[in-house]
């Protein structure tokens, strides 16, 4: 969960009605050995719903140049809207920004999990968990009413094969990610049911999204080096992602950002 930002059905809905359907992309997960439920595809154990591959729908993460806490700058796995120069978030503040986004930390303290910002803490020193009360966690979904609103059943086992070693390596075709949306979408909230027509008309919108997001995802990935490497002479973001669109981040020293001088949580 550390690497994904799962979404809700309303959420990935709105992300493919305004054209960002090619920024999404799924998760599956390997079932423990003693799971109640589970269904086997290429070979391995998937976690299941009623015989239905489980899985979320998060935001993809290329390969960027970033230069957290004062390390050389360095290829590595970031969110799509990260803007890898300012570490912002491109919609922070905006309609489309996730509540998982939002509430992540106070999540985490509710669940007596560790948090971001205490890892952080741990390894380079500092306050960053600026309040370690647990805040409301309405949006917390969890149990049998996540079905079908956060957490979602792929209707069609078999129509997965190959996907799972697809999806560990990070290579899922348009189509691939179109299935799952299409079906996140479709889903009926507190039911694996799905709407196929739905799920179908979702499939092609998504297909037809050339988002500024998702066309620098395909960039990133085509300019990366080997994640974990040097990114010296790696191109800018307002190069890759200004140019195609992205709405620049104010940085750190603008008092205006909302919600970062302001927030509860820094992690």
């Amino acid at each position: 969960m550390y690497n994904l930002v799962p979404l809700t059905r309303d959420e990935i809905a709105a992300f493919v009605r305004d054209g960002f359907g090619d920024v999404l992309v799924p998760r599956m997960w390997e079932a423990t050995p003693d799971a109640d439920a589970a269904v086997e595809i290429d070979g391995v154990e998937v976690a299941a719903i009623g015989g239905k591959p489980a899985f979320f729908v998060g935001l993809r993460k290329p390969p960027k140049p970033v230069t957290p806490f004062g390390t050389e700058q360095t290829w590595l796995h970031a969110c799509v809207f990260l803007d890898p120069e300012t570490l912002q978030c491109r919609i922070h503040g905006d309609e489309m920004y996730p509540s998982e986004c939002r509430d992540y930390p106070g999540h985490n303290l509710a669940l007596g999990t560790e948090s971001e910002c205490e890892r952080v803490e741990e390894e380079f020193g500092d306050d960053r968990l600026l309040d370690g009360d647990a805040p409301d966690v309405s949006g917390l979904l969890l149990g049998p009413h996540a079905v079908g609103s956060k957490v979602f059943a792929y209707p069609d086992p078999e129509a997965l094969a190959g996907t799972v070693e697809q999806m560990r390596r990070g290579d899922l075709t348009d189509a691939d990610r179109a299935a799952f949306v299409g079906v996140a979408v479709g889903s009926r909230p507190g039911s694996t049911d799905v709407d196929t027509a739905r799920v179908e008309a979702v499939k092609t919108t998504v297909l037809e999204a050339e988002s500024w997001a998702g066309t620098a995802a395909e960039a990133w990935t085509e300019l990366s080096g080997v994640v974990g490497d040097d990114a010296a002479d790696a191109p800018d973001g307002a190069s890759v992602e200004v140019g195609r669109g992205a709405p620049e981040t104010a940085g750190w020293d603008d008092a205006e950002y909302s919600g970062w001088d302001d927030a509860e949580y820094s992690g």
